[in-house]
């Protein structure tokens, strides 16, 4: 045989390319329970709790306790005006009686019945720091805690922001933080801010920043 000769491809090469070529078949869905009932089992100020009975596809019938909740907004508002290397972001210290201690957070609030996520992101920073901001964005929309809390949290960024007066609650003494960015990621690091809607805001906007976004 010459050198030039092509080599003869077996019928096992053959299959296996062929069988790579092909795309992986999908997995059909499960399907969802269905839900037999739903019962007002508590009606709070801020949430209120349902008891649902529920069927799975197999025939298994089990309860659980949904908490409904309006929808929260969270605001990471940014000052690029003096260090845009290193803009400052405004957080909050307050004391949070479920958590029994002070958490810094990231600015945030319900909406109220019927408000639109954005108009509810605008009067909660007034609201809690004075802070009115010129330019928004909406950096995710997640669920907090699924497994029993149907509640939405958005996070948006807030950029080109001036100081005001702000308007708490009476039931909110808010000490209000300016700093860096990176004295905000460092806390991070070092394990001292818990709160989860601010872990994930600084780290969303932190890695945006980083790949240039």
């Amino acid at each position: 045989m010459s050198a030039n000769a092509s080599k003869p491809t077996s019928a096992f090469s053959s299959n296996v390319q062929t069988a790579a070529q092909k795309p992986a078949a999908k997995k059909p869905r499960a399907a969802k329970p269905k839900l037999l009932s739903s019962k007002l089992a508590f009606q709070g100020r801020v949430f209120n709790v349902f008891t649902d009975t529920l069927i799975e596809p197999g025939g298994h019938r089990h309860i659980k306790d949904v908490i409904r909740h309006n929808g929260s907004v969270v605001m990471l508002a940014v000052d690029e005006s003096t260090n845009p290397a290193d803009p400052d972001v405004i957080l909050e210290r307050q004391y949070r009686h479920a958590a029994g201690q002070y958490l810094i957070e990231l600015p945030a609030g319900s909406r109220n019945p019927g408000e639109a996520p954005l108009a509810a992101a605008k009067r909660e920073l007034i609201e809690e720091t004075g802070f009115r901001a010129r330019r928004w964005k909406m950096l995710i929309r997640y669920f907090a805690s699924p497994g029993f809390l149907g509640e939405w949290m958005q996070i948006y960024l807030a950029r080109d922001i001036r100081e005001g007066a702000a308007t708490p609650e009476l039931d909110e003494q808010i000490e209000v933080l300016r700093m860096p960015l990176s004295q905000a990621m460092k806390m991070i690091a070092e394990g001292k801010i818990h709160d989860g809607k601010t872990l994930i805001g600084l780290s969303l906007y932190d890695s945006a920043r980083r790949a240039g976004r």
